[in-house]
């Protein structure tokens, strides 16, 4: 065993934000060390690699100044922990969980572990209780659900943040009047969007139910790699132990994988694709499986990463592998943002697979399930006709297929876009589905029930327009 409190003079190796140390005993995994300059300057590292008398130390503020011979290393003989509790709500920490608003540490008796603790699959509550966002796009079309992982895939300059920024506003539980808690955490981002959110979440009042992890862009990158850690502990400490309902928004995923590849890099690692380590899925695994729900508990975690890709390419590992683990992604699309639409929600490529169990009857309504599929199968001939437009012209186009054309106009333009600050319930965002499909003759709406469109079809179109065709004089 170590003796706690031990101090080694002098490293082996300096390379980027590792220090490489020889001749120790006892040194765990994930152990917190204390690194002290030739300057009498203190800083917090931990181990990421450990043999029989060796030891490879992450730094967290960076390797600047330190030399081979003149540097002190303690280890601490435990793990890296930060302090938890409803004191934490309405204050900013730096991404290893210090005070970053100017107030003082939190005094709580309570810290835990920042690598936490997986659930037992077997205690895992199957989520179903659906959340309302207040974003057509979302609701109505890939619904959230409570204790449900659903990230934002987004590109360089689209509007992610506002929407990360407007779920947090209005998301809420139909028929209980619950408020959620929100772990914010920030890996890369420049200053400003951290202000926007800060700004944001004050004036809408919720600021005091937020907590937030920042490690900005001109903090240390290895500091990326606790700060979505630190925010998920602090998170299931508010859902597990407080009951709370936490909304988990972690941005920006890309951001933390690329820490992720500097450090496999600098430790000489065999790189997978694109360079990122083989081991990228498992750890972001390790990071997205700490939402859902517990038998038991009445709290929750929900989380939204948003990830930006490279070049818009859904194909790129961190998106790729981030939608295998997820249950389903909200995908933005740089056309109709361009178009000036927002949210700029793709119809087709959005997905939430937890949405079937969220809506329907006894929770949202019963039309909700068909509605959706009906939207989804119209626009996607839209698409179909749009190609086909652009080759032989919208003027060749067949009578039906140019009422497909005028629903696509229709969809984008009511269903899709709404304001920022427009908060629609889930009953305006299904009339507004319906008023869009009504544009569509009555035989071309296969997805939804007689009765559903005697409900809300007809009721608007006339009775005369539900009505089959008669036959022509002189047909048969």
């Amino acid at each position: 065993m170590q003796d706690v409190g031990l101090e080694y003079c002098g490293l082996r190796q300096i390379d980027g934000p590792l220090l490489f140390l020889d001749g120790l005993k006892g040194v765990s995994f994930d152990e917190v060390v204390e690194i002290t300059a030739p300057g009498g300057e203190q800083r917090l590292g931990q181990v990421l690699e450990v043999t029989e008398d060796a030891a490879v130390v992450q730094v967290f503020a960076g390797t600047t100044g330190l030399s081979n011979a003149g540097t002190r290393v303690r280890f601490t003989g435990k793990g890296l922990t930060i302090p938890v509790g409803r004191q934490t709500l309405g204050r900013v920490f730096d991404g290893l969980g210090r005070p970053k608003d100017d107030l003082p540490p939190v005094l709580s008796s309570v810290r835990l572990d920042v690598n936490g603790a997986p659930i037992n699959p077997y205690a895992r509550e199957y989520p179903r209780d659906f959340i309302q966002t207040g974003i057509t796009s979302i609701d109505l079309m890939n619904s959230l659900v409570r204790g449900q992982k659903l990230p934002i895939f987004s590109g360089n300059g689209m509007p992610h943040n506002r929407i990360a920024a407007q779920i947090t506003r209005q998301a809420r539980l139909l028929d209980r009047d619950v408020s959620f808690a929100i772990v914010f955490a920030a890996m890369g981002v420049k200053y400003d969007v951290a202000r926007f959110f800060i700004d944001s979440f004050e004036q809408s009042g919720v600021l005091g139910d937020v907590v937030m992890y920042l490690s900005l862009a001109d903090d240390p990158s290895v500091e990326r790699l606790v700060t979505p850690r630190a925010a998920l502990t602090c998170a299931e400490y508010l859902a597990f132990e407080e009951n709370m309902h936490v909304l988990v928004i972690l941005t920006d995923m890309t951001n933390y994988c690329e820490a992720l590849r500097e450090i496999a890099t600098a430790r000489n690692e065999i790189p997978s694709r694109k360079g990122y380590p083989g081991y990228l899925y498992s750890d972001l695994a390790g990071l997205y499986e700490r939402a859902g729900r517990v038998q038991g508990r009445e709290g929750s975690i929900t989380q939204v990463p948003i990830l930006t890709m490279p070049s818009d390419d859904i194909s790129h590992p961190v998106p790729d592998l981030t939608g295998y683990i997820t249950e389903g992604q909200i995908v933005l699309d740089r056309e109709l943002f361009q178009r000036g639409i927002y949210p700029p929600v793709a119809g087709l490529p959005s997905l939430s697979r937890l949405m079937k169990d969220g809506i329907g009857k006894g929770r949202t309504r019963d039309d909700h399930p068909h509605v959706a599929s009906q939207l989804f199968a119209a626009y996607s001939h839209v698409k179909d006709i749009r190609a086909l437009a652009a080759v032989i012209g919208e003027e060749e186009l067949s009578p039906l297929d140019k009422l497909y054309m005028k629903f696509g106009e229709q969809f984008e333009r009511t269903v899709i876009s709404q304001a920022e600050f427009e908060d629609r319930s889930i009953q305006q965002s299904l009339e507004l589905g319906w008023e869009a499909l009504r544009i569509l003759p009555r035989s071309e709406l296969y997805r939804v029930t007689e009765e559903e469109l005697s409900q809300f079809y007809d009721v608007k179109n006339g009775v005369a327009d539900a009505a089959p065709p008669a036959d022509p004089p002189g047909a048969g």
